[in-house]
């Protein structure tokens, strides 16, 4: 008997595991806001792996979960609106099911939306493959007023049509009772898909004939000549090279004679979509209105929107210094502090060398970072809910006037919001703008949005100079980081892009309630990431810091790392920065939370009354204002910097950003400071 288990789907007293050779592959694929990866996690739980694709850097989720007493391998394909090589999503789905020939595809679909996801599954259709279709979103559309007919659907399609409510797990069991017996060779799918317009179907057929002898062996033929017909220009230029000259010259003139083809094609579709919703889709009543359709007059209202997205980033800023501020406290003060104090009594008769390292360089570097884990896991789960239930789109929506200050659209609000989480995958998901200049200049005002690791560095600082106050300050830097990148964006925009500006398509999804599996297991993903990061590089730069603050002669003040620090103290006395901030501004290029963990380690492993009462007795709270706006304002990391030499092709770009957000936080770190003594701080 099946049952859902904790993490996975598991079958009582049935072995496991079998041979990897014999382990039967799934794929999930839909397009995205159907719900694909809430199944794909109540499916394998923590039995997952996230990586990218070879040589792309589109995501990639394998999991496993044992099914009938045998290993399931499921993989999440890329989230994709078609089959067309419009896109690396698009490209990696089929040829993943072209060539890994899954023994079943679950193509995931929104009973929300089922006119939308249905476009997919035409083109799936064609791919003559295994598949089933999961009809997915059941909950909400009923809150709309919606009604599938499942027997109806399954009769047009030809495919089994299970429904399920996947943030729930309902009908899950009984969907991968249909997907065993797939796998199993006891149930048999008939795909029924479009068929082209018929004024085009002689020019279809005479394709298929000139490329039937060369079409790649596991391609449908029907399928390539129906791909080439439509203009795919990865297929085209496949056969192109496989055609010989005069076969291709004959493929070459039926498209020339007819252009629009690629009109057939997708009309096709659409005609096929449009009879199968008239069948099987109960409407809501005139004048009925939908949940999402009230919360909208709200959310996307040019006012009361922005308003509302203010609103929800205050509160997840005074939720994280409500929360985390005393449990990062203790960790600080007490529990970081007693490690130290044990340490030391445990290596009492050790070299002073090795007590250093232990206490100053693990201890006072990992261990300083690790006390604002509280503050990470809050921001992972308020981005990771806000995602999951559908406001993302709204807030690009309202945002979009703003970003026309800047000659960008509101898509490039998303990968920028993404920015709040970490600046890297924002840098990524800069792949939905289409207008290459646009993406550019996204890419180079990214860095100026303070990721969760820079704002753990002012959550872990903040309170220790401004007590209650803290969340006004982190607030007003958070807000003149986001006035700097809209400033430097225009700028950018009138300067170097010449003022220009594109057009904004994007999709708004149905609200529905987060999935606590689904934000669990991304928080989670992110907190071992980043428990890792602690462990290797933060490590490793922390005994760095420790060894060039040790050497030569054991004494801080006459160190390597106190020579070094005095070489820019100048620059850092404009700011009231001394040489051990400006040490710690260094080393945060390999990673921001490597602040602390200078910090850390220059202020040493044994302080009772912890790090953050250290920095409050050593410096005013104008240098400590001054140093925070410069420490989230600060050249960008690494990892960062890798991202934008990857997705611009170019260095130039690289040091251009570079150089500004050095210049940047050098003036507004001047200008704080000295407002900031003005007034008595």
């Amino acid at each position: 008997m099946l049952y859902l288990g904790e993490n996975h789907i598991v079958e009582e007293n049935q072995p496991a595991v079998i041979a990897s050779d014999m382990i039967p592959l799934i794929a999930l694929a839909g397009q995205p806001n159907m719900g694909k990866s809430t199944l794909f996690n109540l499916l394998t739980g923590l039995n997952q792996h996230v990586g990218n694709w070879p040589g792309k850097t589109v995501e990639r989720r394998d999991g496993h979960f044992t099914l009938n007493g045998r290993t399931v391998r499921l993989v999440d394909l890329p989230g994709t609106y078609s089959l067309t090589a419009n896109s690396p999503e698009e490209v990696i789905a089929r040829e993943f099911i072209l060539s890994e020939r899954p023994a079943v595809t679950i193509a995931v679909v929104s009973a929300a939306n089922l006119e939308r996801s249905l476009y997919l599954v035409a083109e799936m259709a064609a791919l003559d493959a295994p598949m089933i279709v999961a009809l997915n979103m059941l909950d909400v559309a009923d809150q709309e007023g919606i009604v599938v007919d499942v027997a109806a659907l399954e009769a047009e399609l030809g495919l089994p049509v299970l429904p399920i409510i996947a943030s729930k797990a309902v009908g899950v069991r009984k969907l991968l009772d249909v997907v065993d017996g797939v796998i199993d060779g006891t149930i048999l799918t008939h795909p029924q898909s479009p068929r082209i317009r018929d004024d085009h179907v002689d020019v279809l057929s005479a394709i298929e004939e000139l490329v039937a002898a060369y079409v790649p062996a596991g391609y449908p033929v029907d399928w390539v000549s129906l791909k080439i017909l439509e203009g795919d220009s990865d297929i085209t230029g496949r056969m192109q090279a496989a055609l010989p000259a005069d076969t291709w010259k004959a493929v070459h003139n039926i498209l020339a004679r007819h252009d629009d083809a690629f009109l057939a094609v997708a009309s096709a579709r659409y005609e096929w979509i449009g009879r199968i919703i008239q069948r099987v889709i109960s409407h809501p009543k005139v004048g009925q209105i939908g949940w999402t359709e009230r919360i909208d007059r709200w959310a996307t209202h040019p006012i009361w929107g922005l308003v509302l997205l203010a609103s929800i980033l205050g509160f997840v800023f005074w939720v994280v210094f409500s929360i985390s501020a005393p449990v990062q406290q203790w960790l600080d003060g007490v529990a970081i502090a007693a490690l130290a104090d044990w340490t030391a009594g445990a290596l009492s008769s050790a070299p002073v060398w090795l007590r250093g390292a232990v206490i100053d360089g693990f201890i006072g570097g990992v261990g300083s970072v690790i006390t604002f884990l509280p503050v990470l896991v809050i921001f992972f789960a308020a981005f990771a809910i806000l995602e999951d239930v559908g406001y993302m789109a709204r807030a690009a929506y309202v945002m979009d006037n703003f970003m026309h200050v800047m000659g960008l659209h509101g898509k490039s609000f998303l990968p920028l919001f993404l920015g709040f989480g970490c600046n890297v995958p924002a840098i990524m998901g800069t792949r939905v703008i289409d207008s290459w200049p646009a993406r550019l200049l996204t890419i180079l005002i990214a860095p100026l949005v303070p990721c969760t690791a820079r704002m753990a560095v002012v959550a872990f600082i903040a309170p220790a100079f401004f007590g209650r106050k803290a969340f006004w300050v982190t607030w007003g830097i958070v807000l003149m980081s986001l006035f700097i990148l809209v400033l430097l964006g225009a700028l950018l925009n009138r300067t170097v892009f010449k003022g220009q500006r594109s057009s904004f398509i994007m999709e708004i999804p149905l609200y529905h309630v987060p999935n606590a599996r689904t934000i669990g297991l991304l928080v989670w993903q992110r907190t071992i990431s980043f428990i890792k990061k602690a462990g290797t590089s933060i490590l490793a730069i922390s005994m760095v810091v420790w060894v060039l603050s040790y050497l030569p002669g054991g004494d801080l003040n006459s160190s390597y790392l106190s020579r070094l620090g005095h070489v820019f103290e100048p620059i850092g006395s404009w700011m009231g920065l001394d040489w051990r901030l400006s040490i710690a501004l260094l080393t945060s290029f390999a990673a921001k939370e490597n602040i602390i963990a200078t910090l850390g380690v220059l202020f040493g492993g044994t302080a009772e009354s912890g790090l953050s009462v250290a920095l409050a007795s050593a410096y005013s709270p104008a240098s400590a204002l001054a140093f925070l706006v410069v420490a989230v304002l600060f050249i960008p990391c690494a990892g960062t910097v890798a991202a934008m030499r990857q997705e611009t092709g170019s260095w130039r770009w690289v040091l251009i950003s570079i150089g500004l957000m050095l210049l940047i936080s050098i003036i507004f770190g001047v200008m704080v400071f000295h407002i900031a003594r003005s007034i008595g701080l």
